[in-house]
């Protein structure tokens, strides 16, 4: 897995389906957004080492909380984890499934957070 090329990958396909991003934050968001994912790439390989998903999660929740204090929508952070589970998902490996189950997993939390979940079956 080569991690530079997924965060390259995720950094262009958050410019190209956000392009307002790169006149509001310049160069200097695009390498912050860089950074970001990278970040988001070691605690994935942290919590595949150990295998135990919740250290994603947990990390998931508080960089929303601090994301969210900022300005920043949980849904920026939900597009980006989905984003990063799709980059994946020609990767067959055991340490890619871990990345993309830690990465369903957050996504579900942090909607869950939200408020956001769909709800299935409404009726009572």
């Amino acid at each position: 897995m080569n991690v530079d090329e997924i965060v390259n990958q995720v950094t262009e396909k958050i410019y190209e389906l956000e392009p307002a991003l790169l006149e509001r934050f310049g160069d200097q968001g695009k390498a912050k957004c860089r950074e970001d994912n990278h970040h988001h790439m070691k605690h994935l390989q942290t919590a595949y080492e150990l295998n135990e998903t919740k250290i994603f999660t947990d990390y998931a929740v508080w960089l929303n909380g601090i994301l969210t204090r900022h300005g920043m929508n949980t849904k920026h952070l939900i597009d980006n984890f989905e984003i990063i589970r799709s980059l994946l998902t020609e990767d067959k490996s055991e340490q890619a499934e871990s990345y993309r189950q830690a990465l369903s997993k957050a996504i579900e939390t942090l909607k869950e957070d939200d408020g956001t979940e769909e709800v299935e079956n409404d009726s009572y």
